[in-house]
Order: structure tokens, then C-alpha cells, then sequence
């Protein structure tokens, strides 16, 4: 723990500098002559506004906010202008087994905060209660924490977009490409050093040429507002890489910005715009870094703990944790559900982004009943003008009761779907009884989605995430290796369902290199030739590794960072995704805005998909349900009406073969109409091949082992 130097108490500001202000809008707010300051607590008896130096090290002075309206502490500075660092000192009971944490000793964040200054210093006395002592957290603790917490900073939002808009991506034609602003630029070299790892080094143009040349259409960002690096992990020379520790909703990480201003985020967003990418933010309302009741106090615990958080409701001293991270976040509460739409109304307004993908979101819906679609805060989004108009991407599960909920949510959200990753794994690691469910997930996971009007691009359909093995370690490790990680590898999920392919790791046997990367391309063809929105995890479009660790949450090292340095295999890898992601954007049929249901439309004359086995017949249920099926033929006919409406459609009729056996399987293709044959656009096991491969009906394709081939039906004329 760091050692407090004595400070002396700065002296507190005239009360007639100060004029009373407004109590909206929340926050430091700068009107081109003074800034207004407006802070919520419905518990607390007093506010002092603390003003700190340019460097925010030493406390001029406190002011006390001088108003209180509908819950509302406000003032406002005449001679305050952007700049100025500040923090709140917030007056009140200090009753724990109520629910109540106020310690005036401890400065606090203000929640609105559009900039933080400095970076968390831990110390004990950053704590509310006296580490140590035999009463705990019930023990009031009187050292100042000024000298060690961030600051908050005054800003002036004012900047020239010129000809920036929202992209508006459709979201049948998204493709999700998830990154870490840090990791994705720190070992790019086209990156000058001065700018890696932040937002200006994603702004890079051939950091942007890359993802605009891969073809995916929206950049989705791991954490960036304003973080905590934990105490244990610094201990152990890491930190909080990932940044699922939020304590600031409305800032940027300090870490992230170069130039130590706002407008470098939003230079970001107009670099990624302009090459037509989305940016999506990864967003964690469900808690804050304040932890449980031995948790620092750091913002919200100290202005207002009983309405700001989740309490046991026999035992208010301690928090319900259905977020795994000590605490959760109350968005039953008007205020804290306010808080939590104006973030996202700032973000999407002031920064320009394009939408939101929800850490733990099923928190973000509970009541203390359980989960409910019509949860305020659901039904604010998909009200606020604003907000129904991005989009809204869910995690659709927490640890709390009730707590999966994939499927569950409201019209108008998009959830990530970890059937489809956990089922296309397993069936081409080859497992038994996947081919009815594997089925199911290549046609939008139509049983949970297809209901109320949603369509297949509800379901955010991937293979990996963020969080687990890398595309290359799934085919490369049976077991995690997180050793790095400084907790004896009992961190990260065991159930990986990954196969090795003989060898644990990195192998020179080329055989099994070959299959792993056949593997690889398996995965992708799947993720993209499926109906619902595909997700992409940075680097694994060339194979990027992590050596086998699950969990890299806390590893800003190379084990975190995307290496750009390309092997032979890497770059063939990339070319394939690259091809394969050009075929999806071509063909309508394979992201339809319908779901494939398979049923006999009698008056077109056609089904939208037929289920086919190797002697080109319908599948039957007995070979649905026989568990060693590995192989089946999936035809799309393009003359299914996309949009529903009861006519003949147009689009282009392809046939998807899949095959997890370990052997060959024969093949035979469809029958087609006279003057048409079927044309060979992919085969992962040859993955050089890029169509002009006649094959006529009747024809027997040696479907290779652990492949999956791609045909289009062509006519005579187009050769």
C-alpha cells in the first residue's frame, strides 16, 4: 500500500462566488461562461465540489454546492471554464448494515464524468472502513484519498464533425469484427510507437485498410470507458486488460488517448466512418470496479450506495453479486437508469457511435423478481428515439438466477448466441449427435429467434469471442494453458470443446498443420455461410495464437496483443476469409431476412431449404436422429422468396455440403434443371479453388474429410 503524506486542508470557497445553478443537466457542464455542477444522491445531507491543480495533485479549495432539487446537489461557477479538475466529497451516515457509505474523507469520481485525470494509486486509504480493523467494513476510516484517486475533468464538447453521419450498415449485411483498442495496434508496424495502443493508432490508415479490405462491416471495441487496473493484478505485474471494470460511463480510458483529448476518440470514429465502418462499443453497466463491501470507495459507493447498487434485502450491508465482480448495478432505480441511458444517448450523439454490445445483460433486465423483457431500462431503449435507432447487442446471460436467457430478449435486440459456437464446434471436432442441432445454428437458431418478428440477425452467431481460446488454439489445445496468468491455471472455462488433432500446441508434423487449417477454414466457411449475423474475433482471420491461454483478461502483453507478423499460413488464411466474406456480401440467400423454416410452398412450387444425404435424398427423421451422422447437404433454393411475398424469387440457388468425417464421403449432387449444373465456388480443402468447376447432376463428389464445399447452380449460358 502506498504511504499518505499529511496534507492540509485547502480552504473552502467564498459562498458568494458561487450561484445556485440548475439541477440538469447532470454532470460539469461548460455554457461558454461558466460550468454547472449537478450531482444526484437522494441519502446524502451535504456535497462539497473539490477544485484540484492543472495537475491534479493538490485541492485548492471545497466549495459546497449550495442547492438540492428533486435529489439533486447543484451549483455553478461563473469563472469555471474546461480544464478544471475536480471530484466531490459527499456528506452523509455512515451506515453499512443500511446500506449507507458516506465518508467525506474519500474524494469521488463524479459518475458524469466526460474526462478522468490521473490513474488509481491503491492505498488504503482509498478505502471507506480501516483495513485491519476487528469491526471491517464497519469501521470508518478518516485518511483523505484525494492523493490517490483519478480525477475528474471539465471538457468542452465542441467539435467539427463536417461530413460525419452514422454508416447505418443493415443488419442483414453485418459482419461484427470484435478488437481491443490496445491490442489490436500494439505490434502493428505501421503504427508509429508514440500512438499504439490507442485510439489514434486505430485511426492509422493501414490499420483502417486492413479491416476495410477484409470486408467486415463494423468495428466492435472491447471496453474503453474509464477502467480500474485491479490491486491483485498489479501485484502480480499485470493489470485489467480487457476493461471490464468500468467506473467511469461517460469517459474515455485515459490510457487510450494519445493526445490526452476527447476529440482523438471522435477522430477515430470519423477514420472508421469514412471507410464505411460501424463502431460498436462493448458497454458494462451490470457493475462498477467499487466491488463488494471491502471494495475502495471510489464514486458511487460514497454518494449514494442504497440507491446506486443492488443490496441483500434482509442485510443491506452486502451486495448482491449476480454479476461474479462483487456488485450490480440497480437499473430498477429512475436515477441510476437514467445515468445509464444518458451514457448511451452521449456516446451515440456526441461520439458518433454506431451502436452497443452489453456485457451481462441479462443484470441489465432483472428485477428483483427475476428477468423481464419489460424491464424499464429494455423498454427505455427500445422507446428513446435515439437509442432504438442503433444497434443493441446482448450477452444474454449473468451468474444471477434465471440467469440465461439467449433468446429471451425483446424485439429490436440482437444477443450473442453461444449454441451456435458451442455446436459448431463440437461437430467438426466430430462429435456424436450434433447434426440436427449443428442444422439448426447454420439456419438462424430458428427455435429461440423466430418469434414476435425478429429475424435471423438476432442471433450474433461465432465460433470465438474475446473471452476463451483464439481460432488457431482451438485447433491447437485440448486443455488451457493460462499458466501466465499467476493463478495455477484454474482460471478460464475447462469446457472449450477444442480438439488438438494429436499434438498439444504448436507441432511441425505437416499433416496435422494441414488439418488444423482446414479446421480453421471449416469454421469461418461455417460462421459465414450461416443465417444470422457472423462475429469475428480479431487476428484470427490470419491465425493469430495466444499459446493456449483461455483468459487473457489481464495479459497487455504479446500473449494479448494481435501479432502482424504473417506466416505463409497466416496470409493463405486471410485470403480465404477474405473470398469467403466476398461470397457472403454477393449472395443475398445466405443472410436472408427470413428464417429457413424448410416447409413446402405450394404455390411457387418450392422449399426455401432442403436437408440432403449423401444419395442426394430428403434427410428422414430416423437419419436426423442418428447420433454418427456427420455429413449432410444443405440446398437453398434461390426461387424462395426472401421477402415473403408469395412470388418467385430470383436469387442465386447454392448447395452447402458438410462433412466432419474423419474419410471421404461420395457425394451425389442434386438433380437440377435441364441446361443447368452446379459450379464448385468453395472446397476448404482446396481452399486455392475459386469457382469454374462444372459438375452436372448425378455427379459424384468425393466430399474430403472434415470439409465443407460450396456449389452454386448455374445455367449453360452464363459459362
Amino acid at each position: 500500500m502506498a504511504r499518505q503524506k499529511k496534507q492540509q486542508q485547502p480552504p473552502v470557497g467564498e459562498p458568494s462566488r458561487i450561484r445556485e445553478g440548475l439541477p440538469f443537466p447532470l454532470g460539469a457542464s461548460w455554457d461558454g461562461l461558466g460550468v454547472n455542477f449537478a450531482l444526484f444522491s437522494a441519502n446524502a445531507t451535504k456535497v462539497e465540489l473539490c477544485i484540484f491543480d492543472s495537475t491534479g495533485e493538490t485541492e485548492l479549495e471545497r466549495i459546497e454546492l449550495p442547492e438540492y432539487t428533486d435529489e439533486i446537489y447543484h451549483g455553478y461557477l461563473p469563472d469555471a471554464h474546461p480544464g478544471l479538475i475536480y471530484g466531490y466529497r459527499v456528506y452523509g451516515p455512515y451506515d453499512p448494515e443500511n446500506g449507507h457509505r458516506f465518508n467525506h474523507n474519500k474524494l469521488l469520481i463524479d459518475p458524469y464524468a466526460k474526462q478522468l485525470v490521473g490513474t488509481l494509486k491503491w492505498s488504503e486509504a482509498l478505502f471507506g472502513y480501516t483495513i485491519g480493523h476487528p469491526d471491517g467494513d464497519l469501521s470508518f476510516d478518516e485518511r483523505d484519498s484525494a492523493p490517490f484517486v483519478p480525477k475528474s475533468k471539465v471538457i468542452d464538447p465542441a467539435y467539427t464533425w463536417g461530413r460525419d453521419e452514422r454508416v447505418n450498415v443493415p443488419w442483414d449485411k453485418t459482419i461484427l469484427y470484435e478488437t481491443h483498442v490496445r491490442g489490436f495496434s500494439m505490434r502493428h508496424p505501421a503504427v508509429p510507437e508514440a500512438v499504439r495502443g490507442t485510439f489514434a493508432g486505430l485511426a492509422v490508415p493501414e490499420v483502417v485498410e486492413h479491416i476495410k479490405k477484409l470486408g467486415v462491416t463494423s468495428v466492435e471495441l472491447l471496453p474503453i470507458h474509464g477502467f480500474v487496473n485491479d490491486q491483485h493484478l498489479l501485484q502480480k505485474g499485470l493489470n485489467n486488460y480487457w476493461g471490464y471494470n468500468s467506473i467511469a460511463f461517460f469517459a474515455p480510458h485515459a490510457r487510450y488517448l494519445a493526445s490526452g483529448k476527447i476529440a482523438e476518440f471522435k477522430e477515430m470514429v470519423a477514420h472508421l466512418h469514412d471507410a464505411g465502418l460501424e463502431v460498436i462499443l462493448d458497454v458494462v453497466y451490470n457493475h462498477t470496479a467499487e466491488g463488494n463491501e471491502q471494495g475502495p470507495t471510489l464514486s458511487m459507493r460514497g454518494i449514494d450506495n442504497a440507491s446506486y447498487y443492488r443490496l441483500m434485502p434482509d442485510n443491506k450491508r452486502f451486495y448482491i453479486n449476480d454479476s461474479g465482480t462483487g456488485n450490480t448495478l440497480d437499473l430498477s432505480h429512475p436515477c441510476v437508469l437514467q445515468m445509464v441511458t444518458d451514457s448511451l444517448r452521449y456516446w451515440a450523439t456526441e461520439m458518433h457511435v454506431d451502436g452497443f454490445r452489453f456485457d451481462l445483460a441479462t443484470i441489465l433486465g432483472r428485477y428483483h423478481d427475476g428477468f423481464s423483457e419489460r424491464h424499464s431500462f429494455l423498454v427505455a431503449c427500445r422507446q428513446d428515439p435515439v437509442l432504438r435507432s442503433v444497434k443493441l447487442i446482448a450477452e444474454p446471460w449473468d451468474c444471477g438466477p434465471g440467469g440465461y436467457q439467449v433468446g429471451g430478449f425483446a424485439p429490436g435486440w440482437a444477443e450473442w448466441n453461444d449454441r451456435f459456437r458451442d455446436t459448431v464446434r463440437a461437430f467438426w471436432k466430430g462429435d456424436d449427435g450434433q447434426l440436427a442441432d449443428f442444422a439448426g445454428r447454420m439456419t438462424g437458431s430458428g427455435e429461440m429467434f423466430d418469434q414476435r418478428g425478429r429475424r435471423p440477425y438476432s442471433s450474433v452467431n461465432f465460433v470465438t469471442a474475446h473471452d476463451g481460446f483464439t481460432l488457431r488454439d482451438l485447433v491447437s489445445y485440448n486443455d488451457k494453458h493460462n499458466e501466465e496468468n499467476d493463478e495455477n491455471n484454474q482460471d478460464g472455462t475447462n469446457n472449450n470443446v477444442s480438439w488438438n488433432h494429436g499434438v498439444e500446441g504448436p507441432t511441425d508434423d505437416p499433416q496435422i498443420n494441414a488439418l488444423r487449417l482446414r479446421q480453421m477454414r471449416n469454421f469461418f466457411a461455417t460462421l459465414l455461410f450461416s443465417q444470422g449475423t457472423p462475429m469475428i474475433v480479431a487476428g484470427d482471420e490470419f491465425a493469430r495464437t495466444q499459446n493456449g491461454n483461455n483468459n487473457a483478461y489481464c495479459q497487455d502483453s504479446e500473449i494479448g496483443w494481435v501479432n502482424w507478423a504473417l506466416d505463409e499460413d497466416g496470409a493463405g488464411l486471410l485470403k480465404f476469409v477474405k473470398r469467403l466474406i466476398k461470397l457472403r456480401h454477393a449472395y443475398p440467400i445466405l443472410r436472408r431476412n427470413r428464417f429457413l423454416v424448410g416447409e413446402y410452398n405450394e404455390a411457387i412450387g418450392v422449399k426455401d431449404v432442403t436437408w440432403l444425404d449423401a444419395d442426394a435424398n430428403e434427410m428422414s427423421d430416423e437419419q436426423w436422429e442418428e447420433g454418427h451422422g456427420r455429413c449432410l447437404g444443405m440446398l437453398l433454393d434461390g426461387r424462395a422468396q426472401p421477402s415473403g411475398i408469395r412470388r418467385p424469387g430470383a436469387d442465386a440457388t447454392l448447395l452447402i455440403i458438410v462433412n466432419a468425417h474423419y474419410d471421404v464421403v461420395n457425394f451425389v449432387l442434386p438433380e437440377v434443371p435441364e441446361g443447368q449444373y452446379w459450379d464448385c465456388l468453395v472446397d476448404t480443402h482446396r481452399p486455392e479453388l475459386n469457382g469454374h468447376e462444372r459438375l452436372d447432376f448425378g455427379s459424384t463428389f468425393a466430399v474430403t474429410g472434415r470439409s465443407l464445399l460450396l456449389f452454386e447452380l448455374h445455367r449453360e449460358t452464363e459459362q
